[in-house]
């Protein structure tokens, strides 16, 4: 166990996002393990994070990716066994490295066995009120029972079939038909959950994000959705206790344990409160995410992040790339370098990527220059691009089967990642990669002062010998226009987004910066790292 420190680790730690079946291959069946993640773990300590977050690698379908759990006490034999989850446990706290698991509270898979005991009971039965079963409208219940939109496309109700055989009543599920939403209201589902952190909590890790953590309750009534009226099933007040709950759990266990949420309310007052001190630690910045490669719509955000998160005494999270949206040096090279979260008018747009690699190593060294934990999407720190190009029969994201190919989904940003010493008798990456991967590889790019990899590891351990001691520091300086520049404590940090070359502002030292200055100017989509003068 890790003693608790004056400043938690989370408040301004680097986190690795791990996306299992994609990170590394240990056994060459061509899908990411647990065996491939203990090995890369090395990796992960050079690049210099501080964490890692693992995405679900429970028993699961897979209809979603592993979103879809059906046990959350075990692991997928894709993936390996609860004895190496423990193992990679104890090797990560053996790194010196903390481990934060996915948890995914709001619905679970239809093979879960209380799902299964639902369908088997039938009508009006107990085991049914863990989800939302609702009788269908119509003459003979044949219409959902209200017109609810799934994430994935279609409908958020399936009707089941009894155990007799005929057509009988509907389940809510707010994403792929094969993830029925559980009902928090139920006090089994509660104290469920509660047990599950626990078990992991008893094996060691360091702390939880909290899948679609604004989604859990829904308005009892299920209202029709209205302009006028707030969401029926995402940021209810009754949220609240469940984390409040949560927060005595882990709390019993570590006081620098963690709790991130994927929160995706847009009003900052609201964001904040899943913030308060006795809820979660820190919630997802998306805000960030999405906001457009423009001077104005950046500094908006920073200010309005910093904003939100002083009253409660949060640190913010920055973050640029996930496991469900566009990578950004794909983003960064199209005219729309803005994120929109259905992404469906993004994909195939044309992508300079020169450019957005330019932009992409800018912005890391923009975000791991604010004031607040920064997040790593495993191939961030090779400079990956979305791959938009897989063969539809590849596919395997339910965005892009429920809507019938009208949005490609997310597969595109988890190819797995190339390492470039896989075993020569491994099988072929679930996913196919591109073949100028090659030059982007982990070995390929290693000792390359010029590579991103080293970029990003020089950033990083720049990030913790000269921003860290200042964790909380920030102060906008004046700049030109479309230059964004604001001192961290003895750094200054300055991001050139205009068309032409800027003055650096008055400095004692070049720490770090993305590309080289001409003529001693720093060109556009270009960030730089100073010292400020003495």
């Amino acid at each position: 166990m890790h003693r608790a420190e004056s400043s938690p680790w989370w408040r301004s730690a680097a986190i690795y996002q791990v996306y299992p079946r994609s990170f590394a291959d240990g056994d060459g069946d061509g899908i990411g393990d647990i065996a491939g993640i203990r090995a890369r773990l090395p990796h992960l300590r050079e690049l210099g994070v501080d964490a890692l977050w693992i995405s679900p690698w429970y028993p699961s379908p897979m209809a979603d990716g592993g979103y879809d759990v059906s046990d959350y006490r075990d692991i997928d034999p894709l993936f390996g066994t609860l004895a190496e989850a423990e193992a990679l446990i104890d090797e990560v706290h053996t790194a010196g490295l903390r481990v934060i698991i996915d948890i995914v509270p709001n619905h679970c898979s239809d093979r879960h066995r209380w799902f299964q005991e639902a369908l088997a009971a039938g009508p009006g039965s107990a085991e049914r009120e863990r989800f939302w079963f609702r009788e269908g409208r119509g003459e003979s219940g044949e219409l959902p029972p209200n017109a609810w939109q799934s994430v994935f496309g279609g409908p958020s109700w399936r009707r089941v079939t009894e155990p007799d055989g005929t057509p009988g009543a509907w389940y809510l599920h707010r994403f792929a038909p094969e993830q029925p939403d559980f009902n928090w209201e139920h006090p089994e589902v509660r104290a469920e959950f509660e047990s599950v952190l626990r078990f992991w909590l008893d094996r060691g890790v360091d702390g939880f994000r909290i899948d679609v953590a604004d989604n859990l309750v829904k308005d009892p009534a299920l209202p029709e959705v209205t302009p006028q009226a707030p969401s029926p099933w995402s940021d209810q007040d009754g949220v609240h206790e469940i984390y409040r709950g949560w927060r005595e759990v882990i709390d019993s266990y570590r006081r620098d344990g963690v709790f991130v949420g994927e929160v995706w309310t847009a009003d900052p007052g609201r964001f904040a409160r899943y913030l308060r001190p006795d809820e979660l630690h820190t919630a997802f910045n998306f805000a960030f995410l999405q906001s457009p490669w423009e001077e104005k719509a950046l500094r908006r955000v920073i200010d309005a992040t910093l904003a939100a998160h002083a009253p409660v005494g949060a640190p913010a999270t920055w973050v640029l790339s996930n496991h469900d949206t566009t990578r950004h040096v794909t983003r960064y090279g199209r005219t729309d370098t803005s994120y929109a979260l259905d992404g469906v008018r993004t994909h195939g747009a044309p992508v300079d990527l020169e450019l957005g690699l330019r932009r992409a190593r800018a912005a890391a060294l923009l975000t791991m220059a604010l004031p607040g934990s920064v997040y790593v999407y495993q191939g961030d720190e090779l400079g990956l691009w979305e791959v938009e190009d897989i063969p539809a029969g590849l596919r395997q994201d339910p965005t892009f089967l429920h809507t019938g190919g009208e949005d490609l989904g997310r597969d595109g940003c988890r190819v797995p990642i190339p390492w470039g010493d896989e075993r020569p008798d491994a099988a072929a990456p679930w996913l196919p990669q591109p073949a100028a991967w090659k030059t982007l590889s982990v070995r390929a790019q290693t000792g390359d002062p010029d590579s991103m990899l080293e970029f990003y590891a020089t950033s990083l351990r720049i990030r913790r010998a000269e921003l860290a001691p200042s964790p909380d520091e920030f102060a906008w300086l004046p700049a030109p226009e479309s230059v964004l520049a604001f001192d961290r404590g003895p750094v200054r940090c300055v991001t050139n987004l205009s068309a032409g070359p800027v003055t650096l502002p008055a400095h004692d030292e070049l720490l770090h910066i993305s590309a080289p200055l001409t003529g001693g100017l720093l060109p556009p989509d270009t960030t730089a790292w100073v010292r400020s003068p003495r």
